[in-house]
């Protein structure tokens, strides 16, 4: 059954509506981080990751799908990027999304699970495989050409500034 946000929403004032945005946002991520902590706990390290990568590798493909039928379908790079922008971890991340002649990097300046992770003394988690699986699952569903590639990421090497970043090309083309 679709959801009817139309009493909802009718009377609130676009502060409102961001607001509540907002408040999505939040715990949206709440619940991940939640999740994962109590499967972390319950079952390892290990399991969880294994647990994480298949529930975002299938949520973000649903999610993929909505977002194309909500707002249109586009291909290639120019419509990965366009769904990007829309992409929950994208507004709560801030992704920093650079456009290339035939490539598109995503680069994750501030990553909260893993900040949270260092907050907590429990050091960074290997999330490559998680991200690999959200990502191609995500660039696949705007357009099966587009490969994804990790540049570097957690626990690994990474800068400072920087917990990751990726690289989406169309196959045929570089990479």
């Amino acid at each position: 059954m679709p959801f009817d946000s139309g009493e909802l929403f009718k009377d609130m004032s676009r502060e409102e509506l961001v607001s509540y945005l907002e408040f999505l946002l939040h715990h949206y991520r709440v619940v991940d981080a939640f999740w994962f902590l109590n499967v972390e706990k319950e079952y390892g390290h290990e399991k969880a990751c294994l647990f994480n990568e298949r529930v975002w590798g299938k949520a973000t493909g649903l999610a993929t799908d909505d977002l194309k039928e909500r707002f249109g379908p586009a291909l290639g790079l120019s419509g990965l990027v366009k769904a990007l922008l829309l992409w929950p971890w994208k507004i709560l991340v801030g992704y920093r999304i650079e456009e290339g002649e035939d490539e598109v990097l995503v680069s994750v300046p501030h990553c909260p699970p893993q900040e949270a992770r260092l907050e907590r003394g429990l050091g960074e988690y290997d999330c490559r495989a998680m991200h690999l699986a959200e990502f191609e699952s995500f660039a696949s569903r705007i357009d099966p050409r587009i490969r994804v590639e990790c540049l570097f990421s957690p626990p690994g090497d990474h800068p400072p500034d920087c917990f990751c970043k990726w690289r989406f090309t169309l196959a045929g083309n570089r990479g």
